[in-house]
């Protein structure tokens, strides 16, 4: 390994460290969107609704380090799960670095500016509904890509 290498780029995800494996999440904020499911072919889509924790504005959660304990589906990526977590975009770091492909060029990490990957246009938009506003059976009428 060379010393001028990325840790992203010579670290296999399982090495890394707390700082390195939290530096991946390019805040695009698609993870804390609802995602419907069809059970019969397996497509996966993206809803317009968000985690009532997720702060759509700054695109964080607002109680990262409980999230799991407030909101009980919510799923922790871990090196483990990474690569099996087919729901999360195409353009995660962690499900891109655990399929063996490299960060996309915009990536905060490549840029140095956390603001490249709204420029990009992969980050949420900040007028998404909170959970707690819409019910369940509308979550299907507020679809907007497949992923």
């Amino acid at each position: 390994m060379k010393a001028d290498e990325p840790f992203w780029e010579t670290k296999p995800l399982s090495a890394m460290t707390a700082e390195e494996w939290e530096s991946l999440c390019d805040g695009c904020g698609r993870c804390c969107l609802y995602i419907l499911h069809n059970e019969e072919t397996g497509d996966v889509f993206e809803t317009d609704v968000a985690c009532r924790l997720f702060d759509a504005k700054k695109r964080r959660c607002t109680d990262y380090a409980n999230r799991t304990k407030r909101v009980p589906d919510c799923v922790a990526l871990t090196p483990a799960n990474a690569e099996k977590l087919s729901w999360m975009p195409k353009t995660c770091a962690y499900r891109r670095l655990a399929n063996g492909e490299g960060l996309p060029d915009w990536h905060p990490l490549i840029t140095g500016d956390p603001e490249t990957v709204a420029r990009a246009g992969v980050a949420v938009p900040p007028d998404l509904i909170p959970e707690e506003e819409i019910d369940d059976d509308l979550l299907e009428s507020r679809i907007t890509k497949a992923r």
